[in-house]
């Protein structure tokens, strides 16, 4: 079966091939620039009719199922979905929560649809493998009606990623994942903690939206939420203008000007101040995510880093990993260096909870999923 998944965004679709038997990619690109000045994209339809293009030029023309990334499920979807009217119904009312995510979801699959009449489509969310956290992590301390009426609660996201990595360990441990309790950090320009018991999430640091938790490239994470009130007030700010400033210009990028890890730490090697600091800072929030979620889950067999940062800074995993020895963790530094592809673990030979590396694959997993639910379907 060869299977189609879909990553289009507000200015670009990011595509791949797989071929389910090996599950290997057999194809697959990046268009972006969609819609802007000068390019040759008008629009998504003129991006994916180029997408066709290629895959007839590389000899793939028998597309059997499309699986699309969608952010936002809200408390719809606890799984993907096969795309319908009402899917996409569904979604579309989702768009309050993820205004910069879901409409640019909703435009590749309407294309899609229209570009590949009758090929089974597949919604895959970020959202839905946290659906199986507990009302107690969920929910905020407001009023009720804010959640009963307008669905106010932490949704998490990065859910594709969080539950590859842990079949993966799984694998990897040789273990079956109803037996697991694993932290999952996912590091990279956007970055999330996930608490998984026994297979499932039971709570994770982004929120409703993906603002919420660790230092992240350009976003804050977590604040006092009086601080809005405080800037519009002092600073003349609009709401606008301070959503703007949370999500794009803070985090690593507000700490010291960059918001790529490998610019912050090239900085702090020459002795900038702010890089250091804004070094120190990430590594600090997200060690303070795996004391709270090792207090969560009571016992935990693995800590798995992935993501850009996650997979590739050995520096940054050596940070968070520092003086957490009452916990069981011995990171053992001559094995936490860089590597090439595959998993690391670099605990020390003694320690019992694992310490891993293990590169995610979202495409990968939407693949999977998408066949899974065809094959649901079949029977």
């Amino acid at each position: 079966m060869k299977i189609l998944v879909l990553n289009a965004g507000s200015s670009s679709i990011k595509y791949q091939v797989f071929g389910m038997e090996a599950q290997q990619v057999l194809v697959g690109g990046l268009i972006d620039r969609i819609g802007e000045a000068g390019s040759e994209m008008a629009s998504h339809q003129d991006a994916l009719a180029r997408i066709i293009r290629h895959l007839q030029a590389a000899g793939i023309t028998d597309i059997q199922a499309i699986g699309h990334r969608v952010v936002h499920g809200g408390e719809h979807f606890k799984q993907p979905a096969l795309i319908d009217a009402e899917v996409i119904a569904t979604i579309r009312a989702m768009i309050p929560l993820a205004p910069l995510h879901n409409p640019a979801n909703l435009q590749g699959i309407e294309v899609a649809q229209r570009l590949f009449p009758g090929v089974p489509q597949v919604a895959v969310f970020d959202t839905a493998f946290h659906q199986t956290m507990p009302p107690v992590a969920f929910r905020y301390a407001l009023p009720a009606e804010l959640y009963t009426e307008y669905r106010v609660r932490r949704y998490g996201f990065h859910g594709t990623s969080h539950h590859y990595v842990a079949q993966q360990a799984a694998a990897y441990l040789q273990r079956d994942l109803a037996d697991l309790n694993l932290i999952t950090l996912h590091l990279g320009n956007g970055c999330s903690a996930a608490a998984i018991a026994k297979g499932h999430s039971v709570d994770t640091s982004m929120g409703m939206t993906p603002l919420e938790g660790l230092v992240m490239g350009t976003r804050c994470g977590d604040i006092d939420p009086a601080l809005h009130f405080y800037l519009q007030r002092e600073t003349g700010l609009s709401p606008n203008d301070v959503e703007t400033l949370l999500n794009k210009k803070s985090g690593l990028k507000g700490l010291c000007g960059v918001g790529d890890m490998r610019e912050v730490q090239t900085l702090a090697d020459t002795g900038d101040t702010d890089a250091q600091l804004a070094e120190a800072m990430f590594a600090y929030r997200v060690k303070k995510y795996v004391g709270a979620y090792i207090a969560v889950l009571g016992r935990v067999d693995a800590v798995i880093f992935t993501g850009g940062i996650g997979e590739h800074s050995a520096r940054i995993r050596a940070q968070v990993c520092a003086n957490l020895q009452v916990f069981g963790i011995y990171p053992d530094p001559a094995k936490n260096a860089p590597h090439g592809t595959g998993i690391l673990e670099f605990q020390q030979e003694a320690a019992t909870l694992k310490l891993l590396v293990i590169p995610t694959n979202e495409e990968l997993e939407i693949a999977r999923s998408t066949e899974q639910q065809l094959l649901l379907r079949r029977n």
